[in-house]
């Protein structure tokens, strides 16, 4: 702490260049920042997939349904603890732009399946009474300004006509990463009122007893319907979410090539700052070491310095990210998991850290080599 006011002196006494450093590490971190909201928001389904949950779906396509009587032979498969369904109803609310995911779900079992969807018990008692009940999650609902108790028609697309809903039940998650944009609807209710499809589900969610067995279980459920008129493919939920992120694209490899990009820009902005500043400082630095300085705290001071700044800018961009999180915007509607984590946060300061360390290792490493007598000649 002896040095702060020394290092303190050396980062303001070029004001202008090392703002206009700060600023670029800045923009760099906020662009970080956004990269790795943008990748949470895309792996969400992923990161809060459950390790005990299996999707079981058509073996052909995820289009085609199973026999909702596939529900008791796969309860009687050793190893599955519970079970649910549901299907995709693909509606339209008001505008086609107006997009959100609407699923018809057994009202019984699929928020017994998916603990982490919470729905204050009145209104899953609303729900469980209504038979044109709805549950919606709080991003749709705040996008929408959808109300407890409201009734909202929505034109279907594949089940055609207008169908009429009553808002029972606002959902939250328990986690950061859980998805509250699903609008759920009384499976029996879609049964009902389509005048095809009737006696079949769109897929299957199946809880294990022991994650560890999910293998030997997914591998039981495909034989038990193996060579029948409704084959299907089971795996974990992770395997079915990481499968519709891949449809959209290497995604990761997108956003590692703009991080790589990122970090070099990085490295090159700060190196040439600490170099310049080493270069200006070159009899200052003769003088140090004259006066009792070892080549050791010589060396560390420039990497301070260098650390220093990276952090201050790391900081600044760092914050602007997640302010933008938490601005109301209308992204938010396409990315409804719009979340920059304290993980990721800490993540990005590391890099600056990092950063501002290997850009100012050789400026460092050149001061502490410096001789004095060398040094005091060149002023």
């Amino acid at each position: 702490m002896k040095f702060l006011p020394l290092i303190l002196r050396n980062l303001f006494r070029k004001k202008i260049r090392t703002t206009l450093t700060v600023l670029s590490i800045a923009v760099a971190l906020f662009l970080y920042g956004l990269l790795a909201t943008i990748d949470t928001a895309f792996r969400s389904g992923v990161d809060a997939a459950g390790a005990d949950r299996l999707i079981c779906r058509n073996k052909t396509s995820l289009i085609m349904p199973l026999p909702v009587s596939y529900r008791e032979r796969i309860l009687q498969i050793d190893g599955v603890a519970d079970l649910t369904y549901a299907s995709w109803f693909g509606g339209v609310y008001q505008d086609p732009h107006n997009f959100f995911q609407q699923f018809a779900i057994d009202k019984d079992s699929y928020l017994r399946i998916y603990p982490e969807l919470v729905v204050p018990k009145a209104q899953m008692d609303a729900f469980l009474n209504d038979r044109e009940g709805a549950i919606v999650g709080r991003h749709t609902a705040e996008r929408f300004n959808f109300t407890l108790g409201q009734r909202i028609p929505i034109q279907g697309t594949i089940f055609a006509g207008t169908w009429e809903f009553n808002i029972r039940g606002i959902y939250d998650g328990r986690r950061p990463e859980d998805d509250t944009s699903l609008f759920m609807f009384r499976h029996d209710y879609l049964d009902e009122r389509r005048v095809w499809g009737r006696g079949v589900v769109g897929w299957y969610i199946v809880k294990v007893r022991n994650p560890q067995e999910a293998a030997k279980v997914a591998k039981a459920i495909d034989a038990r319907f193996a060579n029948s008129a409704f084959e299907s493919v089971t795996e974990p939920e992770k395997v079915f979410m990481i499968g519709f992120l891949k449809q959209m694209g290497n995604i990761q490899l997108l956003i590692l090539s703009i991080g790589l990009v990122v970090l070099f820009t990085l490295l090159l902005v700060t190196g040439n700052t600490m170099a310049i500043a080493v270069r200006e400082r070159t009899g200052e630095l003769a003088v140090l070491k004259t006066v009792g300085f070892t080549d050791r705290a010589v060396l560390s001071l420039v990497l301070v310095e260098s650390v220093a700044i990276a952090l201050i800018g790391g900081c600044v961009g760092v914050g602007m990210a997640k302010l933008l999180t938490l601005a109301p915007l209308s992204i938010k509607n396409f990315m409804p998991v719009f979340y920059f984590s304290p993980t990721r946060m800490i993540g990005g300061m590391l890099l600056a850290a990092a950063v501002g360390f290997i850009a100012g290792l050789l400026p460092a490493i050149l001061a502490m080599r410096l001789r004095i007598v060398d040094a005091l000649r060149r002023v």
